[in-house]
């Protein structure tokens, strides 16, 4: 990838050139927030602490098919899960798993009949707010212009970007 300019070391068709590439995933935008410049949601629904590993979110992420679960990663946090549950059954979620030194990788899922509604923002802002009391440096993975916004909406900035591969 040395012959590669820097911009297209993000590009898959590029990098299909010159590597033996399986499977790719992005490219995506990574965004970071300090304490500084985070901007908490106000909670329009009551939000609720779950344990991680807790059953109610593996039949969110069933909900929500295996694409959108793939991508959020649920299943991957070591923070708390917070919540919120309509008629008893949760309905977006959010965590983070801490990677080495200081960063918290967001993860953030909704019920596809509830999208729209903000609910990400609410369940995902109380994740921040928790990575950032922990000292954690709130991290931010994002392709889909939907999923930018939102993190746009906690103060987070757009600081790199980012293409995973698997060589064949």
């Amino acid at each position: 990838m040395t012959g590669l300019p820097v911009e297209a070391v993000v590009d898959a068709a590029s990098v299909r050139e010159v590597l033996p590439v399986a499977t790719v995933l992005g490219p995506a935008v990574l965004s970071y927030v300090s304490p500084e410049g985070f901007r908490p949601v106000a909670a329009s629904s009551t939000v609720e602490q779950l344990p991680g590993h807790h059953p109610a979110l593996r039949s969110l992420e069933k909900a929500a098919g295996h694409e959108d679960a793939a991508e959020a990663s649920l299943d991957e946090i070591t923070s708390p899960a917070f919540v919120v549950r309509e008629h008893g059954k949760v309905v977006a979620a959010a965590g983070y798993q801490a990677w080495r030194r200081w960063t918290a990788h967001i993860s953030v899922l909704t019920a596809p009949d509830v999208r729209g509604r903000g609910l990400a923002r609410v369940t995902g802002s109380a994740t921040v707010a928790h990575a950032l009391a922990a000292g954690l440096l709130p991290q931010w993975r994002a392709r889909r212009p939907a999923s930018r916004r939102v993190a746009a909406a906690w103060g987070f900035e757009e600081l790199g970007a980012q293409l995973s591969i698997e060589i064949a």
